[in-house]
């Protein structure tokens, strides 16, 4: 019998990968070193200041798609709702509460530490607030919660700014000043976000890769892994730095030699369309989904999700010189803070700029804050852009609300469709 073949990686991906382990690792051994913990989320996340007073962050969104990715979101789910939680409450939360109560033992195998302040930081997801209040409840932890204003009017305004500003200095700061012990140091701070820029210089130049021909990437499913370190605990970070120099590296070799990305199953051979997509991934079936795409020579070019927790490719950079300020302005302008004409415009510009075939939305069950409006989103797309819109469904972390076959049969009627459009001249 012969061995199993072994699908490459990038030197990147197993970067990525190490430098995960090890911040599970060092969350497994705060509590034992005297360092304070703070658990916080991804949108609007304030890892750079968190960095500043030597606090080690904490992701309840991470580590509930690492359990998915794992397989243990539904025994998690599961103890959850025997506790009443509903079905329709996002499966993040109840992936989250169901592991908190089985001891807050991570998808690592390794116990996370109880948080030392919950740091709510509201970027859109009304869900936010009501997590962080059971949390509160779980750990008896104090919370902080920075309020962001909705960018209903599509700009950030100098008012907005300010009432962000003055949260972080009378609210978060003195909050981590209390558990630390420490004094908050602004130029240390600048220095994290100095090293931020650099990192999100080179994430949107990967990014921006797939306007080539071949696409050397998958800016949806490999996106995820190229999003994980700025996205969560490593962004202003010297890691950070290093792994984007090196997958920017990496990449550019890829458009050097006309290579496709790299799939499960190895490097794509041919790309037959190019797709953009809207919305998060599945998680439980990660990899199935991402070879249905595979399968049909699709790639995807440009994605809403990587933006989630910042859209660098519309010009934002965090600014050492700024430092609040900065960080105001990043929390504003994440994703899901952004109103549905400034979404629509984004995806319009996507499908545009990277010559895409059409356009997907992955309606997620139990995630309102991306798939409210995603319909109006679909027809106002299509008729901006001419290109045809599919619609497909799933769920973030549980597992019965995947259903392989249907989304099958629904992308590869989309693909079918592409063909005949291009067959009639509908579409190139």
């Amino acid at each position: 019998m012969s061995a199993p073949s072994v699908v490459p990686k990038d030197a990147s991906q197993d970067r990525q990968k190490r430098m995960i382990a090890a911040h599970f690792d060092r969350l497994a051994e705060v509590e034992e070193r005297g360092e304070k913990a703070v658990y916080t989320f991804v949108p609007g996340n304030l890892t750079e200041l968190l960095l500043s007073f030597g606090v080690a962050p904490v992701l309840p969104e991470i580590n509930a798609l690492q359990s998915g990715m794992r397989g243990l979101s539904k025994d998690y789910i599961a103890r959850a709702e025997k506790d009443g939680h509903s079905e329709d409450v996002c499966t993040y939360v109840k992936c989250d509460i169901g592991m908190s109560r089985g001891g807050n033992v991570g998808p690592t195998g390794k116990r996370l530490p109880k948080p030392d302040l919950l740091l709510l930081s509201y970027t859109g997801c009304f869900t936010f607030l009501k997590w962080f209040e059971l949390l509160r409840e779980e750990y008896d932890a104090p919370t902080a919660m920075l309020h962001v204003p909705y960018q209903g009017g599509g700009t950030i305004t100098d008012a907005m700014r300010k009432y962000v500003v003055d949260q972080l200095k009378s609210k978060v700061i003195p909050a981590l000043e209390r558990i630390t012990g420490r004094a908050y140091d602004e130029d240390l701070l600048s220095e994290h976000l100095a090293r931020s820029a650099k990192a999100e210089d080179d994430l949107v130049h990967v990014l921006e890769s797939a306007r080539h021909r071949p696409s050397p990437i998958d800016a949806y499913f490999g996106g995820v892994y190229y999003i994980g370190p700025i996205f969560t605990a490593f962004r202003g970070t010297e890691d950070a730095v290093d792994y984007y120099a090196e997958l920017r590296a990496e990449i550019d070799e890829r458009v050097r030699l006309g290579l496709g990305p790299v799939t499960p199953d190895g490097e794509l051979e041919k790309e037959r369309y190019r797709v953009v997509v809207e919305g998060p991934p599945n998680w439980t079936s990660f990899r199935e989904f991402w070879r249905m795409f595979v399968d049909e020579g699709a790639v995807v070019v440009a994605s809403t999700y990587t933006k989630v927790g910042g859209v660098y490719d519309n010009g934002f950079r965090h600014d050492p010189s700024r430092p609040l300020e900065s960080l105001a302005e990043y929390c504003l302008g994440c994703y899901t803070n952004l109103d549905l004409p400034t979404r629509v415009d984004m995806l319009s510009r996507y499908v545009t700029d990277y010559e895409a075939d059409g356009f997907l939305i992955n309606s997620v069950k139990s995630c309102n804050s991306f798939s409210a409006g995603q319909l109006l989103i679909l027809r106002q797309v299509e008729e901006r852009t001419g290109r045809p819109g599919g619609f497909i469904e799933s769920d973030l972390v549980d597992p019965r609300y995947f259903s392989a076959a249907n989304i099958k049969n629904r992308l590869e009627s989309y693909f079918q469709m592409i063909e005949q459009k291009r067959s009639r001249g509908d579409a190139r």
